[in-house]
């Protein structure tokens, strides 16, 4: 199963870097902070980008913007994501986060929310070409770091022009390229296509990442087989199990499909990161933020334990989430030696 014509462990560079590894994790609202960026690399992704931050500087003086720019014990390199509409704000927004230790700026036009396309930005930019020409030349041009891409194949299904976006992408200096093979219209509904990205990547000198709909290791041979893409980008996959990128690196190097972690790996992957979300975020909001993460590990991996669900998401305090976790684990960590679905505990 080892993928045909592709040398796994050959160097991929995005500008001077050399990724550890063609698994990414993909930027995601509410998810990649800072902790779980870093559980991520951890556990084999290549890259991490950070939460979506708008270019509007005078809204960065909140908690929650200074949380995203926060890059303190992350490897590198280091991806900051942008989104905006206006081309100087863009660019300055770009320096200011290189000047903060940002190691690669990620250009955002993939988002579908409405209130990012309602102001112009995320995927919305899909519908003026020479716009999106405007805005990465002027990134492109205001750092030197690479920047990078990350889009959908349209604005909607009579519109799929992400293969001109790429190319103009190319163009202005873009150095990568992650693709969502949805429209915006789309938003999550119905099945990813990858025929856009095949095209693109048969067009592109620079590296293209898959992205949509890749939820298993198998999926992820498929998709980089069908496409030829350089590598591939995962998000909802990640949600309650950071260690896929370690199960797909594995898988797509053997063809082993028995690398996921141990049971007792497991619980000590889920404290590892409530305690980190506790100490990034302090307690109060730290439980806020482990409630949903915790509500993703039940599900991958206590799907049947409907009262533990409850409880944990109910917990108040760190020590009542500990303390009811622990009392869980004591029992599940003995029932089995290991996972034998890398998505499924």
């Amino acid at each position: 199963m080892v993928l045909q014509g592709t040398s796994w462990d050959a160097p991929l560079r995005i500008g001077p870097y050399v990724l550890p590894s063609r698994v990414l994790l993909a930027p995601m609202a509410g998810v990649t902070d800072r902790p779980f960026r870093i559980l991520c690399r951890r556990l084999g992704a290549g890259l991490a980008a950070s939460e979506m931050l708008t270019s509007d500087t005078r809204l960065w003086n909140t908690p929650k913007s200074r949380q995203r720019m926060s890059h303190e014990g992350e490897p590198s390199p280091r991806v900051v994501q942008l989104a905006g509409a206006d081309a100087q704000a863009l660019a300055t927004a770009a320096r200011l986060n290189v000047e903060n230790g940002a190691q690669i700026i990620d250009v955002n036009m993939g988002c579908p929310a409405k209130k990012v396309c309602g102001k112009l930005c995320g995927s919305a930019l899909l519908k003026d070409p020479e716009l999106v020409a405007q805005l990465l030349s002027a990134v492109v041009q205001a750092v030197n770091v690479p920047v990078t891409l990350k889009m959908r194949t349209g604005w909607d299904r009579e519109h799929v022009n992400a293969v001109s976006i790429a190319r103009i992408a190319e163009d202005c200096g873009i150095a990568a390229l992650a693709v969502h093979g949805r429209t915006r219209a789309d938003f999550y509904e119905g099945a990813a296509e990858y025929d856009t990205i095949r095209e693109i990547k048969s067009r592109s000198a620079i590296p293209v990442f898959a992205n949509g709909d890749i939820g298993t290791p198998r999926k992820a041979h498929e998709v980089l087989d069908f496409t030829g893409a350089d590598g591939v980008m995962l998000g909802r996959a990640s949600h309650g199990a950071p260690w896929i990128f370690r199960t797909v690196n594995v898988y797509l190097a053997s063809g082993n499909e028995h690398a996921a972690p141990s049971r007792g790996e497991v619980r000590d992957i889920i404290l590892g990161h409530l305690d980190s979300l506790y100490a990034f975020y302090g307690e109060e909001t730290g439980v806020k933020i482990g409630r949903k993460h915790l509500g993703w590990y039940c599900d991958r991996c206590f799907p049947g334990s409907v009262d533990l669900r409850r409880a944990l998401l109910g917990a108040t305090s760190a020590a009542a989430q500990f303390a009811l976790l622990a009392q869980h684990f004591n029992e599940w960590v003995g029932q089995g030696c290991g996972i034998v679905q890398s998505s499924r505990c």
